[in-house]
């Protein structure tokens, strides 16, 4: 597929979000008396990208014909749907230092400026990676944008309990879970199917694996 000039490829994996949503089930009720807003999935999101993005740098930042101009920081391009007619945008400098508490504070406060009409303190122009949160209206996958010159993006879709089979010691088994699905799009002058195939799978297992209390 080629969107605006960029031969794009999508990728997409389903992702097991059961241990992040009982984190919130379990402490949502005191984070949101202590900050004032909800805890969402969507800081663990964008802290497994950032994690992943240190182990695949070449997703991160510029390219073109002539590959990628791979950035060590990480100023995340973000977009989130807050209603039918309201989308917040607005980037997180050095987004590959802040925790999933932080990274909380920083979504929170790029909603909260865009129902004010404010702007956000990095323009958009500057972001080196996109994530768009795509599952306000239970979408469960949409095709990413890359937006130039960046060469990857990733969408969120709604996560859902599925039934689905849990492989064990004891062999398989029906069990409830929380998926959702996350949509890779890479610009494919820049880096090859693998490549973007093996980061989308980082990005699954650091979210399903991650001892996120600790």
């Amino acid at each position: 597929v080629s969107t605006g000039g960029i031969p794009q490829v999508v990728q997409m994996l389903e992702v097991d979000f059961t241990g992040v949503t009982r984190i919130l089930e379990k402490h949502g009720a005191s984070w949101q008396e202590k900050n004032g807003f909800s805890l969402t999935h969507l800081p663990f999101i964008v802290r497994s990208v950032c994690l992943a993005l240190a182990d695949f740098p070449r997703l991160n930042g510029g390219g073109g014909e002539s590959g990628t101009d791979a950035q060590p920081q990480v100023n995340l391009d973000l977009t989130i749907t807050l209603d039918q007619e309201m989308l917040a945008t607005g980037v997180i400098a050095n987004a590959q230092g802040m925790s999933v508490a932080r990274l909380a504070h920083r979504i929170h406060a790029i909603t909260t400026e865009a129902r004010a009409g404010e702007p956000g303190e990095v323009m958009p122009s500057e972001g080196t990676y996109s994530i768009a949160d795509g599952g306000a209206f239970g979408v469960l996958s949409t095709s990413p944008l890359i937006s130039h010159p960046q060469v990857a993006a990733l969408t969120t879709g709604a996560i859902h309990k599925r039934p689905v089979v849990v492989s064990g010691a004891s062999g398989d088994t029906l069990a409830i879970r929380h998926i959702g699905i996350l949509s890779h799009a890479f610009d494919a002058r820049a880096v090859d199917g693998a490549y973007g195939a093996a980061f989308l799978r980082r990005v699954k297992v650091i979210l399903e694996e991650s001892d996120w209390l600790r």
